[in-house]
């Protein structure tokens, strides 16, 4: 496949870049945003790979850019930070997935070979699970005709839940997940936020998609 790694920390993109080649792909490194910008709009990737600090433009505004353009191939993140609303905000501009620093190789391959398994749809701009929709770029989320207004930990749970469907979650993965950061969370925390999306979501006699299996967590229900 061809790999577009965007990361201007020379030692770690060429460490990259030679384990990416090693498994056969072809890579095509750049150190700053601008320019990245413009390789993505002209060229073919079968994923991108963006530092979230780069000269010029960062990786999210990249990616945010990028996708309201139209650009849809998976970009996974990689990031230094570790706040929850810094993930969040790489998330809602468009990003599939992040990846902390330090990180292993494999980890990274296996993490861009799970992006490429997913269907299209789910890299496209919207996301949609039956008259549910999630607007990476804008943060939206409609039901129908209805704009459903969620707080950004609520976004960032149904976000991973639609872009998984039908896969089960325990609630120390979500809680690793969404909250990586912050010790002072439970299971607690995971299904009060599951409680509040199920209540803003709900529509009368009509069943949640997000449900609850007993003993090992939660999923959002294939359509």
């Amino acid at each position: 496949m061809k790999i577009l790694l965007v990361e201007d920390d020379t030692t770690l993109a060429n460490v990259v870049r030679d384990w990416l080649v090693a498994k056969n792909n072809e890579v095509d490194h750049l150190t700053n945003g601008a320019e990245a910008l413009e390789w993505l709009t002209r060229q073919h990737y079968s994923v991108a790979i963006l530092d979230w600090e780069l000269p010029e433009l960062s990786g999210v505004e990249v990616c945010r850019r990028f996708r309201s353009g139209g650009g849809t191939i998976p970009i996974l993140m990689l990031t230094g930070r570790k706040g929850t609303d810094d993930i969040v905000d790489g998330l809602e501009a468009g990003a599939d997935d992040y990846l902390s620093k330090p990180f292993e190789l494999p980890e990274l391959f296996a993490r861009i070979r799970a992006l490429l398994r997913r269907p299209t749809s789910i890299t496209s701009s919207t996301i949609s699970a039956g008259s549910l929709e999630l607007d990476p770029k804008t943060g939206k989320v409609s039901k129908g005709q209805e704009e459903i207004v969620l707080s950004r930990k609520e976004f960032a749970v149904l976000q991973y839940l639609m872009t998984n469907p039908g896969r089960i979650y325990s609630a120390e993965a979500l809680l690793d997940r969404i909250w990586p950061t912050e010790a002072e969370t439970s299971a607690e925390t995971v299904r009060c936020h599951i409680t509040r999306l199920r209540a803003k979501l709900a529509s009368v006699g009509e069943e949640s998609l997000i449900k609850t299996v007993y003993g090992m967590g939660y999923k959002l229900e294939s359509v």
